[in-house]
């Protein structure tokens, strides 16, 4: 899996990451507008049926992106000098976590929109777990933007060397235009690298 994300080209990565989650989503809100704007077709059980899409929507979105993280972060890793690899321990558990916090949070709403049930203390315990998820999500972006540059340059790299990756890799659904192509570039071999320059130049 994590071999055709990094051989994946752009437009791949950006409709499964973004394009189809939001053009579906997008459909689902028109629908749910349409039938609240209708006088003949106000169904709040239908209405209901579309806001329950919404979460498996949500799903696949985050499975996508945080696959394309995870693949970066550790496919790459075979692309660095050896001693200069990273360690991946703590970006597993820090990737993880905010699935975690999500489909906790996911599952909490849909409990108030279908039974009205609100858990005491919720609101208590879900600002630090929000915080936490935050800087989870940050370093995460982080250490992937550092072994794309790390894999790119095949040096040790400081945060100014990789702080345009670290952006890029934040605002996917344009960065991934520009991220993806270059770790095309990586993964080639000599040969298929030689041969790339070759057809460009010929072009």
């Amino acid at each position: 899996m994590i071999r055709y994300t990094l051989k994946a080209k752009h437009w791949q990565i950006f409709l499964l990451t973004f394009g189809i989650p939001f053009l579906t989503q997008a459909i689902v809100i028109g629908l749910t507008v349409s039938d609240l704007l209708s006088e003949t077709n106000n169904n709040p059980a239908k209405m209901l049926g579309y806001f329950k899409l919404l979460p498996i929507i949500m799903f696949l979105f985050i499975f996508f992106y945080w696959e394309w993280l995870y693949a970066l972060a550790v496919g790459l890793q075979v692309y660095i000098p050896s001693t200069l690899k990273l360690k991946t321990v703590w970006f597993k558990l820090f990737l993880f976590f905010p699935l975690v916090y999500m489909a906790f949070v996911m599952w909490f709403l849909f409990s108030i929109v279908s039974n009205g049930f609100q858990p005491i203390g919720f609101f208590v315990i879900i600002l630090p777990l929000h915080i936490f998820s935050m800087f989870c999500i940050i370093y995460c972006l982080y250490f992937v933007a550092k072994t794309l540059k790390m894999a790119e340059l095949k040096r040790a790299v400081t945060f100014n060397d990789f702080i345009a990756e670290f952006f890029m890799i934040w605002f996917y659904p344009v960065g991934v235009w520009i991220i993806q192509p270059k770790v095309n570039k990586i993964i080639l071999t000599p040969t298929e690298l030689e041969n790339s320059e070759t057809n460009n130049d010929t072009l």
